[in-house]
């Protein structure tokens, strides 16, 4: 399977050399890494080509890497039917990089693309519908940056005195923050029906 795949790699590489920077096969699947400028191009003939036939968009998101040049690695993966095998598409982008989009390509990238620009601020030109899909409309930063504070920023809940949605700071009480790790067996200061000790 494996050697299949890296035919595909290769014959993937000449066709769309601009594209494609490098590829190999990883965890059974094969792995292009490809540059923007060539990602519609390459998305394109993985959807086109007969040999390649990668027709179904499965999912597109990210991976945060704060301490790299290009921060982002934007995945994307497909499914091809026809030949039995999926491929993964990475791009590195820069947090000021707009990736354009591939809605055209694939109209199922729409609320992926959605997803992606909501959880890590990444930004797609040419998307029909460009603003947040998981979080509320006046939420700030990006929950699936590796620097988002694990605790956010704000806390949504309904007031009964004022009768409406209330945004508060996020407060922590101490007492929340700590935890009882003692198995429920472990000083337990009761005896259960039949423990008890017959006394001689």
């Amino acid at each position: 399977m494996s050697d299949a795949l890296l035919e595909l790699g290769e014959m993937i590489a000449m066709a769309q050399p601009d594209a494609v920077r490098e590829h190999h096969v990883a965890h059974g699947e094969l792995t292009v890494i490809a540059s923007i400028g060539g990602l519609r191009g390459l998305i394109g003939h993985l959807r086109d080509n007969t040999a390649c036939g990668f027709t179904t968009l499965i999912d597109i998101t990210a991976v945060d890497w704060p301490g790299r040049e290009h921060r982002f690695d934007l995945v994307y993966h497909f499914l091809s039917m026809p030949q039995n095998q999926r491929v993964r598409v990475k791009v590195a982008v820069d947090e000021e990089q707009i990736v354009p989009s591939i809605t055209d390509l694939h109209p199922s990238a729409n609320w992926f693309e959605r997803e992606v620009f909501d959880m890590y601020g990444i930004m797609f030109s040419g998307h029909p519908d460009m603003r947040r899909i998981l979080t509320d409309y006046g939420f700030r930063g990006h929950p699936l940056r590796k620097d988002f504070p694990t605790t956010g920023y704000t806390e949504v809940r309904y007031d009964e005195t004022s009768k409406r949605v209330v945004y508060e700071p996020v407060k922590l009480v101490q007492d929340y923050r700590q935890f009882d790790f003692m198995s429920p067996w472990e000083g337990a200061e009761y005896i259960l029906p039949g423990d008890e000790k017959t006394e001689e």
